[in-house]
């Protein structure tokens, strides 16, 4: 599993949910950077969002792979009320919510996302047939992925990688692993941009 390249949101630090801001040509340029150190794979799946679809096309591209399989539950979780806005404007109209870790009313939950995200990676993981696909989705998605299998929060840089493994009815979680150089983070909201 890989997040997407940056997108124009991200560069704003703005919580992005399900809302479709394209990428960045730096986001553009991280996803051609990122392809230089992935290998082969037998198949290449995306969020249907732009940001996530665009880094696929240009990973697929380089390393020769597609058609882009797309799956509409490897869009990232809904943010609710607070897609679109930055932290400042969170902590503004919901004092307290981000540092007590609480969320606003239709905020997408854990187990939802989580039982829409194993159905698509386990489908996926079908369709490849025992071989290796590389998704590219979002942080919201890898980190409930974390969550489920008692991994503490962490941020998830763009172009950041997880292996995970599908089993028939279950996910594994594998390494991580760093496709490109670390960059200083634009994405003022270390928990779920």
């Amino acid at each position: 599993m890989v997040r997407h390249g940056q997108s124009e949101w991200n560069a704003q630090g703005r919580w992005q949910g399900q809302a479709d801001p394209p990428l960045t040509n730096h986001g553009r340029l991280q996803a051609m950077r990122a392809a230089e150190k992935l290998g082969m794979f037998d198949a290449l799946a995306s969020s249907p969002q732009q940001r996530a679809l665009e880094t696929a096309t240009i990973l697929a591209e380089a390393i020769g792979v597609g058609p882009v399989l797309i799956d509409d539950d490897l869009r990232e979780r809904n943010a609710g009320e607070w897609s679109g806005l930055t932290r400042e404007e969170i902590d503004e109209q919901w004092p307290g919510y981000l540092d007590k870790g609480r969320l606003p009313p239709s905020f997408e939950a854990d187990e939802p996302l989580l039982d829409r995200v194993t159905g698509a990676l386990l489908r996926v993981g079908g369709r490849a047939r025992g071989g290796e696909v590389l998704v590219v989705c979002h942080g919201g998605v890898i980190g409930v992925i974390h969550h489920h299998h008692g991994e503490r929060h962490r941020r998830i840089p763009n172009l950041g990688a997880q292996w995970v493994d599908a089993h028939h009815d279950r996910l594994e979680l594998g390494e991580e692993v760093e496709l490109i150089e670390p960059e200083p983070s634009v994405d003022r909201d270390d928990r779920r941009v």
